[in-house]
């Protein structure tokens, strides 16, 4: 596991950015808040793109970037990977010869007997077939594909993705992520992700940091830094929910089983073997609830769960925090329906979710 750490500031006409921190990098990790927080800028500055800010920067026991010290390490002296928004490949070459540049300025550059193959990259990314075409004559989800696939080349520290899903539509959106997820997993790189997309956070992110304004709001688990009740004005109150854990059972008729804590939830099929970990965003929108278990019932889904707080605010909804197994699910329901069912705290109630709910929302 990787360190960065920074004490950061940088001052534009009208904004600054100021953060100090040590983020422990371990697969991916979501720069996440909303458009002018700071995330692209923040990114900008770890690749050495941004040097007039001022401050610390080290990524584990290297120095990049010290101001008392006079140091400064320029870009292409980083070991870093870097995904733009439209990815910025070389037209002038084909697939294959962009990734050969990246190939050989690695090796010109690494001292590390350790560099990544191409065809490991070849093949996780599925490139084979794109290796003699132009990089005009891409989609957006396949220039990203050998965009990551030349950002991975350089034999990165750490990989550097800034919006890569923004100009994509929704299918090419869909079709890219599980790329994304291989990265880690499959070269056990560390990624910092940047995105404004809470969806996008809670499927790929296992920790995240939140800006604000050009500062650090929280960072964390993301699970937990989603389920904070005093951040739903960055995280998206309407969107607020939480991300459970499950364990992949058996897929028939169209559907696959899956275990949280001893409880069944059916998703539409996914395409994973079972006993594999998947993670779910759940809305709290999505949850209905219920004093008893309801028989006949259109709804597949039924948790038993216990009630561990009911937030009430100035609309006519409120917030339940629900316990799943040491596992947390919120729902919103309305003021009138915590006061008919009678809602307290270490009430056990049944959590209702749709196996509609989940359709296109796997996480990884």
């Amino acid at each position: 596991m990787t360190a960065l750490t920074t004490n950061l500031s940088l001052s534009f006409q009208d904004f600054s950015l100021q953060v100090s921190d040590s983020l422990k990098l371990d697969g991916i990790t979501a720069l996440f808040g909303p458009s002018g927080a700071g995330k692209t800028t923040l990114l900008r500055i770890i690749a050495g793109l941004e040097d007039s800010s001022i401050g610390h920067l080290a990524l584990g026991d290297e120095v990049w970037q010290d101001s008392e010290r006079g140091i400064f390490i320029p870009p292409y002296e980083r070991k870093i990977g870097y995904v733009f928004q439209d990815g910025r490949l070389f037209s002038h070459l084909s697939v294959e010869k962009n990734l050969i540049f990246s190939r050989k300025r690695a090796r010109e550059q690494s001292k590390s007997a350790h560099l990544v193959e191409m065809g490991e990259v070849i093949e996780s990314l599925e490139l084979e077939s794109l290796l003699p075409r132009n990089p005009d004559s891409l989609s957006g989800g396949e220039r990203q594909r050998v965009a990551m696939g030349r950002a991975l080349l350089n034999s990165p520290q750490v990989l550097l993705l800034d919006e890569p899903l923004s100009a994509l539509d929704l299918r090419r959106k869909a079709e890219i992520i599980p790329y994304i997820e291989r990265l880690a997993a499959d070269f056990r790189i560390p990624v910092l992700y940047v995105t404004h997309n809470v969806e996008e956070v809670a499927r790929l992110a296992r920790t995240m940091v939140l800006l604000a304004d050009g500062r650090i709001a929280a960072m964390g688990e993301t699970a937990e830094v989603l389920e904070r009740v005093e951040l739903w004005s960055l995280t998206g109150r309407l969107e607020a929910g939480a991300v459970l854990q499950a364990k992949v059972g058996m897929t028939e008729n169209g559907m696959t089983s899956l275990n949280v804590e001893g409880e069944s939830l059916r998703i539409p099929a996914i395409d994973a073997p079972p006993e594999t970990l998947v993670r779910l965003r759940v809305q709290a929108k999505e949850v209905a609830l219920s004093t008893q278990r309801p028989q006949r019932l259109s709804i597949r889904n039924v948790l038993s769960t216990t009630i561990l707080r009911i937030d009430v605010n100035e609309t006519v909804f409120a917030e339940i925090l629900l316990d799943v197994g040491g596992q947390h699910l919120r729902s919103r329901v309305t003021r009138e329906a915590v006061e008919e069912l009678e809602l307290k705290e270490g009430q056990q109630i049944f959590a209702l979710i749709k196996s509609v709910s989940f359709e296109g929302r796997l996480l990884s």
